[in-house]
Protein backbone atom coordinates (compact mmCIF):
# COMPACT_ATOMS: atom_id res chain seq x y z
CA UNK A 1 0.00 0.00 0.00
CA UNK A 2 2.15 2.65 -1.04
CA UNK A 3 1.82 6.04 1.14
CA UNK A 4 3.34 9.45 1.40
CA UNK A 5 3.13 12.95 0.51
CA UNK A 6 2.89 15.40 -2.59
CA UNK A 7 3.82 18.79 -2.70
CA UNK A 8 1.39 21.01 -4.67
CA UNK A 9 2.36 24.44 -6.08
CA UNK A 10 0.63 26.74 -8.88
CA UNK A 11 1.85 25.20 -12.14
CA UNK A 12 2.12 28.60 -13.86
CA UNK A 13 3.95 30.86 -11.13
CA UNK A 14 5.12 27.84 -8.77
CA UNK A 15 3.21 29.43 -5.88
CA UNK A 16 3.21 26.85 -3.01
CA UNK A 17 -0.73 25.74 -2.25
CA UNK A 18 0.58 23.15 -0.26
CA UNK A 19 0.82 19.10 0.88
CA UNK A 20 -1.40 16.04 -0.30
CA UNK A 21 -0.66 13.11 2.24
CA UNK A 22 -1.90 9.95 0.46
CA UNK A 23 -2.18 6.45 0.70
CA UNK A 24 -3.54 4.00 -1.86
CA UNK A 25 -3.82 0.10 -2.93
CA UNK A 26 -4.97 -1.92 -5.50
CA UNK A 27 -7.54 -4.58 -4.99
CA UNK A 28 -10.24 -7.05 -6.16
CA UNK A 29 -12.27 -4.64 -7.09
CA UNK A 30 -10.31 -2.18 -8.71
CA UNK A 31 -8.12 0.83 -6.99
CA UNK A 32 -8.41 3.00 -4.18
CA UNK A 33 -6.65 6.58 -2.97
CA UNK A 34 -7.31 8.53 0.18
CA UNK A 35 -5.62 11.98 1.26
CA UNK A 36 -5.87 14.36 3.28
CA UNK A 37 -4.90 18.74 1.92
CA UNK A 38 -3.09 21.10 4.13
CA UNK A 39 -2.50 24.36 3.60
CA UNK A 40 1.19 25.79 3.18
CA UNK A 41 0.96 26.55 7.14
CA UNK A 42 -0.42 22.71 7.83
CA UNK A 43 -3.65 23.86 8.51
CA UNK A 44 -6.24 21.27 7.31
CA UNK A 45 -7.57 22.42 3.52
CA UNK A 46 -9.71 19.63 2.41
CA UNK A 47 -9.40 15.67 1.58
CA UNK A 48 -9.98 13.30 -1.33
CA UNK A 49 -11.60 9.78 -1.60
CA UNK A 50 -11.47 8.29 -4.88
CA UNK A 51 -12.23 4.60 -6.05
CA UNK A 52 -12.62 3.02 -9.42
CA UNK A 53 -13.05 -0.37 -10.59
CA UNK A 54 -11.19 -2.66 -12.62
CA UNK A 55 -11.71 -0.56 -15.64
CA UNK A 56 -10.70 2.50 -14.06
CA UNK A 57 -14.02 3.97 -13.99
CA UNK A 58 -14.85 6.34 -11.14
CA UNK A 59 -17.34 4.02 -8.48
CA UNK A 60 -17.01 6.57 -5.70
CA UNK A 61 -15.94 10.32 -5.46
CA UNK A 62 -15.76 12.22 -2.03
CA UNK A 63 -14.21 15.69 -2.44
CA UNK A 64 -14.18 18.55 0.66
CA UNK A 65 -12.73 21.60 -0.04
CA UNK A 66 -13.48 25.10 2.01
CA UNK A 67 -16.15 23.64 3.47
CA UNK A 68 -17.61 22.65 -0.07
CA UNK A 69 -18.32 18.98 -0.63
CA UNK A 70 -18.62 16.99 -3.83
CA UNK A 71 -20.07 13.26 -4.57
CA UNK A 72 -20.37 11.52 -7.42
CA UNK A 73 -19.65 8.19 -9.55
CA UNK A 74 -20.11 7.02 -13.40
CA UNK A 75 -23.40 6.65 -14.04
CA UNK A 76 -24.97 8.16 -17.62
CA UNK A 77 -21.44 9.82 -18.04
CA UNK A 78 -20.67 11.09 -14.44
CA UNK A 79 -23.12 12.42 -12.20
CA UNK A 80 -22.55 14.24 -8.71
CA UNK A 81 -24.04 16.21 -6.07
CA UNK A 82 -22.46 19.40 -5.04
CA UNK A 83 -22.83 20.51 -1.91
CA UNK A 84 -22.39 24.51 0.27
CA UNK A 85 -20.76 25.10 3.19
CA UNK A 86 -23.85 25.13 5.09
CA UNK A 87 -25.29 22.08 3.91
CA UNK A 88 -28.77 23.25 3.21
CA UNK A 89 -28.47 23.95 -0.88
CA UNK A 90 -27.51 20.82 -2.91
CA UNK A 91 -26.89 20.81 -7.08
CA UNK A 92 -26.67 17.83 -8.98
CA UNK A 93 -24.99 17.38 -12.54
CA UNK A 94 -24.68 15.18 -15.03
CA UNK A 95 -22.30 15.06 -17.79
CA UNK A 96 -21.54 13.05 -20.98
CA UNK A 97 -17.99 12.57 -19.77
CA UNK A 98 -15.42 9.58 -19.39
CA UNK A 99 -14.27 10.86 -15.84
CA UNK A 100 -13.83 13.21 -13.27
CA UNK A 101 -10.33 15.43 -12.69
CA UNK A 102 -8.91 18.23 -10.29
CA UNK A 103 -5.57 18.94 -8.58
CA UNK A 104 -5.56 16.08 -6.82
CA UNK A 105 -2.74 13.14 -8.57
CA UNK A 106 -5.28 10.28 -8.02
CA UNK A 107 -7.23 11.75 -11.35
CA UNK A 108 -4.08 11.39 -13.33
CA UNK A 109 -3.64 7.94 -11.93
CA UNK A 110 -7.22 6.94 -12.34
CA UNK A 111 -7.80 8.27 -15.88
CA UNK A 112 -4.40 5.74 -16.67
CA UNK A 113 -6.31 3.09 -15.24
CA UNK A 114 -9.51 3.68 -17.75
CA UNK A 115 -7.59 4.59 -20.82
CA UNK A 116 -4.69 1.48 -20.47
CA UNK A 117 -2.93 3.13 -23.21
CA UNK A 118 0.26 1.62 -25.31
CA UNK A 119 3.19 3.48 -26.73
CA UNK A 120 3.06 4.03 -30.54
CA UNK A 121 -1.03 4.55 -30.21
CA UNK A 122 -2.51 7.70 -31.87
CA UNK A 123 -3.68 10.30 -29.16
CA UNK A 124 -6.83 9.42 -27.25
CA UNK A 125 -9.17 12.05 -26.64
CA UNK A 126 -11.08 12.32 -22.87
CA UNK A 127 -13.88 14.80 -21.67
CA UNK A 128 -13.46 14.99 -18.13
CA UNK A 129 -15.11 16.85 -15.54
CA UNK A 130 -13.17 18.82 -13.47
CA UNK A 131 -13.59 20.38 -10.09
CA UNK A 132 -11.58 23.38 -9.75
CA UNK A 133 -10.21 24.76 -6.66
CA UNK A 134 -11.22 26.69 -4.14
CA UNK A 135 -15.05 25.80 -4.10
CA UNK A 136 -15.17 22.64 -6.33
CA UNK A 137 -16.60 24.50 -8.93
CA UNK A 138 -17.55 21.82 -12.08
CA UNK A 139 -15.67 22.70 -15.40
CA UNK A 140 -15.72 20.47 -18.49
CA UNK A 141 -12.76 19.82 -19.82
CA UNK A 142 -11.69 18.38 -23.25
CA UNK A 143 -7.87 16.27 -23.23
CA UNK A 144 -6.18 14.31 -25.38
CA UNK A 145 -3.29 11.72 -23.71
CA UNK A 146 -0.46 9.42 -25.26
CA UNK A 147 1.97 7.46 -23.95
CA UNK A 148 5.27 8.38 -25.04
CA UNK A 149 7.22 5.84 -23.36
CA UNK A 150 8.25 3.71 -20.88
CA UNK A 151 12.03 3.83 -18.66
CA UNK A 152 13.06 0.88 -16.35
CA UNK A 153 15.14 2.50 -13.62
CA UNK A 154 17.33 0.64 -10.77
CA UNK A 155 16.07 1.32 -7.16
CA UNK A 156 17.07 -0.52 -4.00
CA UNK A 157 13.85 -2.52 -4.52
CA UNK A 158 14.16 -3.39 -7.64
CA UNK A 159 13.98 -2.19 -11.28
CA UNK A 160 10.98 0.51 -11.65
CA UNK A 161 8.90 1.30 -14.55
CA UNK A 162 7.94 4.83 -15.33
CA UNK A 163 5.20 6.20 -17.79
CA UNK A 164 5.81 8.98 -19.93
CA UNK A 165 2.21 10.38 -20.73
CA UNK A 166 1.76 13.73 -22.97
CA UNK A 167 -1.57 15.63 -21.92
CA UNK A 168 -2.82 18.14 -24.40
CA UNK A 169 -5.81 20.67 -23.49
CA UNK A 170 -7.19 21.09 -26.48
CA UNK A 171 -9.31 24.25 -25.81
CA UNK A 172 -5.91 26.44 -25.07
CA UNK A 173 -3.83 24.00 -26.49
CA UNK A 174 -1.46 23.27 -23.69
CA UNK A 175 0.97 20.71 -23.30
CA UNK A 176 2.73 18.90 -20.84
CA UNK A 177 4.44 15.38 -19.20
CA UNK A 178 3.17 13.56 -16.88
CA UNK A 179 5.55 10.59 -15.45
CA UNK A 180 3.71 8.07 -13.09
CA UNK A 181 5.07 4.95 -11.97
CA UNK A 182 2.28 2.47 -10.67
CA UNK A 183 0.08 3.82 -8.77
CA UNK A 184 2.49 6.82 -7.43
CA UNK A 185 2.65 10.37 -9.61
CA UNK A 186 6.13 11.13 -10.03
CA UNK A 187 6.17 14.40 -11.72
CA UNK A 188 3.53 16.53 -13.15
CA UNK A 189 2.12 20.06 -13.37
CA UNK A 190 1.85 21.88 -10.11
CA UNK A 191 2.73 18.33 -8.46
CA UNK A 192 6.16 16.70 -6.61
CA UNK A 193 6.29 13.57 -5.00
CA UNK A 194 8.35 14.71 -1.80
CA UNK A 195 8.06 11.42 0.11
CA UNK A 196 7.23 7.49 -0.27
CA UNK A 197 6.77 4.87 2.38
CA UNK A 198 7.14 1.87 -0.11
CA UNK A 199 7.66 1.48 -3.65
CA UNK A 200 4.61 1.93 -5.89
CA UNK A 201 1.87 -1.08 -6.69
CA UNK A 202 2.17 -1.91 -10.23
CA UNK A 203 -1.21 -2.95 -12.17
CA UNK A 204 -1.95 -6.13 -13.86
CA UNK A 205 -1.34 -5.42 -17.62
Amino acid sequence: MPRGRYSLHDPHDHTPLGEEHFHCAPGPSGWRYVSQVTTPAGDHRGSVDLAVDELGRPIRLELHASSWQVRGAAFDGVTWVRTDPTGTHATEGNVRAHAFTGTSPAFLIALTRLLRLTPGTPETRVRLVAFTDPVLAPLTVDQSWALLGTETHPTDDGPLAVDAYQVSTLDTGERHTVHIAGDVVLSAPGVELEDLDTPPSAFPA
